[in-house]
């Protein structure tokens, strides 16, 4: 009888490792559920049209060891519960690579549990908990909210010498990062929050949070929300507020689309962002990404979280082409984990703190462009 469990024991492990060690992909295939429609629908298409731009350009260039590449992705209107249906029906895909480009930090957080083993790879969000984690399949792209937050508070600090800071935030897994990032980021500066407002996820409810954060008087406002309510957000606060508040609204809030809301008028307004800007033409990776854009997507209009997909997808492409021999989801996993000091045209990849991109960038809008900030003597009248 222990002869015939043991026997049973050793099938199911062999049967185990074969499945995860499969290496016969006739096309490789990644999947994902971020928010197609809904109040953050323009983040979803953006991100999704990144990736497919770099996916597509590869396949019409003999693919990866002459196997194409797929994208397939489900609308999760960016609710949580929706986020897991989806990917419990992306994983019952038997030829399924690895997810890619999740975005959110409560839709992330939702699905970890489910995953497994299969490779995870830059989500959209830079929750702590995700850097982390002890799972070795996941791999972030961009800097963390706490690395976005401490270089905002100390570029406010040192260069505009603000004291009064205050937060909205959107009241969930994602907002209470960043507030706590931000009490962590003033206690370096012996300082204390000002203020705080909150509003909840998927409404454009913000007339609290802006009563709340008003009677404080704040000289900076940090925006972790959604574009749309951040917008609403801003408008409000110039009507109703005497001082000339800064805005500072970091990388998830996207600020392609929080500024078209704003009828394109930056002023006040500090932009973060985990990569550089796309208009850089001293970028080579930028000059591809424009041209590979309007080439797939001649409607679109380029974006920071166009670019960041596009980046993503770069990275994804190039650790699959450096897999010597079969390709599998281990050999993938050790490739993007051995990228160290590697210039991906213009951009420095270097695997540590569980993400390959490790900077923030501020910029500020201005003539229909966003420039980068450069320091404190940077020339940034505009705020």
């Amino acid at each position: 009888m222990k002869k015939v469990v043991f026997l049973c024991v050793v099938i199911v492990i062999s049967l185990y490792f074969f499945i995860s060690k499969k290496s016969d992909y006739k096309e490789i295939i990644f999947g994902s559920s971020l928010s197609i429609q809904g109040t953050n629908k323009q983040l979803g298409n953006e991100v999704v049209e990144g990736i497919n731009t770099y996916f597509k350009y590869i396949n019409d260039n003999n693919g990866i060891k002459n196997k194409s590449i797929k994208f397939i992705y489900y609308d999760d209107k960016y609710e949580p519960q929706n986020t897991l249906v989806n990917t419990k029906k992306l994983i019952k895909n038997k030829n399924l690579f690895g997810l890619l480009g999740y975005i959110g930090t409560p839709t992330v957080k939702k699905i970890l549990p489910i995953i497994g083993d299969i490779p995870f790879i830059a989500p959209y969000t830079g929750a702590s908990f995700l850097r982390t984690t002890t799972k070795t399949n996941i791999i972030n792209l961009r800097s963390s909210y706490k690395e976005e937050i401490e270089s905002i508070v100390n570029y406010l600090y040192d260069s505009k010498h603000i004291r009064r800071f205050a937060i909205f935030y959107q009241n969930d897994d994602y907002g209470i990062d960043n507030y706590n990032a931000i009490v962590e980021a003033l206690n370096k500066k012996n300082l204390k929050l000002t203020g705080e407002g909150t509003y909840k996820r998927n409404t454009l409810s913000i007339k609290h949070a802006l009563l709340e954060i008003k009677k404080t008087n704040p000289q900076a406002i940090i925006l972790a929300g959604a574009y749309k309510p951040s917008a609403i957000f801003i408008k409000h606060v110039r009507e109703n507020f005497t001082n000339n508040v800064i805005f500072v609204p970091i990388s998830f809030v996207n600020a392609n689309a929080l500024i078209k809301e704003l009828d394109y008028k930056g002023i006040n307004i500090i932009f973060s962002q985990t990569v550089p800007s796309y208009t850089n033409k001293n970028l080579l990776i930028a000059q591809e990404y424009l041209e590979l854009l309007q080439k797939y997507y001649p409607n679109s209009k380029p974006s920071f979280a166009s670019f960041e997909g596009f980046i993503s997808a770069k990275i994804v492409v190039r650790a699959l082409r450096n897999i010597k021999g079969d390709i599998t989801q281990d050999k993938f996993l050790n490739n993007l984990k051995n990228f160290r000091d590697l210039d991906l045209d213009g951009i420095t990849i270097n695997y540590k703190n569980n993400q390959l991109l490790n900077q923030v960038y501020l910029l500020y809008f201005k003539n229909k462009k966003f420039y980068q900030i450069n320091g404190k003597k940077s020339n940034d009248n505009c705020i």
